[in-house]
């Protein structure tokens, strides 16, 4: 599931008012465009978030009943509008009566149920709407516009975000040769580095390689997330970025879990569940990785951090 559990500290707001608003705020909200998802939009609850999960068969459309409706629950939440992202109508239909009829049974209102597909838009219960779709183009949105004035990036696809993830081979290679002959930075090292690092958003070869090999020891992990608010959490977005895609394959576990916890503080779940699934690649069994995933499940908020950190 891609879970941005609360905006980003200093977020744009959007009020979407027609479908095709709608349709343009969700890539912006989710940091990409979906395809074969069903998204909720929340609305009226202790914390404002969204979700994503993938199209289930039909058989299994109650997977996505289970994963949507707890977390709305969990927050009170009053009010959702639904859409779903289908090349197959059977499939929509099956897990919009299901959500529809757990989320009336739970007193959640649906506000609108949409789907789209092919640059169409299909809305059975909107009175007047065509059952042929209403085409649409969201690309030149006044939200999309807004959000590229805010620095957001839309990406094409989940895959493409999580291209952003993979190893840069030249740039990996290099920082393995110095591996193999530098020694771990220790915990302080690690804290100070990442804080002379940080503007910068990237650690040089010899220092990404001892914060690497320190980094293997748990101490070493926490000292580089120990200094992650929600206020710098874009600016270690940037850094521990940098440094999965410069991670050897065996090393990249802990930086990609600690840039799932600041993608998670930025606002960014979806960035959260690839850096997730980057670091439970090489290790399955990341406790940092674990945790945030337990967050993104469960929607919690990245407000809720403040209590934990202080």
């Amino acid at each position: 599931m891609t879970t941005p559990a609360s905006p980003a500290p200093r977020a744009p707001t959007f009020t979407a008012r027609t479908p095709e608003d709608v349709l343009a705020v969700v890539p912006v909200v989710l940091g990409f465009e979906p395809h074969e998802s069903v998204v909720m939009l929340t609305f009226g609850g202790d914390e404002t978030f969204h979700a994503r999960v993938d199209l289930p068969p039909p058989e299994h459309a109650h997977e996505a009943v289970e994963q949507l409706l707890e977390p709305a629950l969990h927050h009170h939440v009053a009010q959702v509008v639904l859409v779903v992202y289908a090349r197959h109508g059977p499939s929509a239909r099956a897990v919009v009566r299901c959500l529809r009829a757990a989320f009336r049974g739970a007193g959640i209102e649906v506000v609108e149920v949409l789907r789209a597909h092919g640059g169409r838009w299909f809305a059975p219960g909107r009175p007047g709407a065509p059952a042929t779709g209403v085409p649409y183009d969201v690309r030149d949105h006044l939200f999309r516009a807004q959000a590229v004035a805010e620095g957001i990036v839309v990406h094409a696809s989940r895959a493409d975000l999580e291209a952003g993830l993979r190893s840069s081979p030249e740039a990996a290679a290099e920082v393995a040769r110095l591996v193999r002959r530098a020694l771990p930075s220790p915990p302080g090292e690690i804290a100070d580095l990442v804080d002379t690092r940080l503007d910068d958003g990237r650690f040089r070869d010899v220092e990404l390689a001892r914060v690497l090999l320190g980094m293997l020891d748990v101490g070493g992990r926490d000292a580089a997330w120990a200094a992650i608010t929600r206020d710098v959490a874009t600016a270690h977005v940037r850094l521990w970025t940098d440094a999965v895609q410069r991670a050897p394959d065996d090393l990249v576990a802990a930086p990609a879990a600690v840039l799932a916890l600041a993608a998670w503080l930025a606002g960014h779940g979806a960035l959260a569940w690839c850096a997730v699934d980057r670091c439970r690649a090489a290790d399955p069994d990341n406790t940092l990785a674990g945790l945030v995933a337990d967050v993104l499940i469960r929607a919690v908020p990245p407000s809720a951090w403040s209590g934990v950190a202080s």
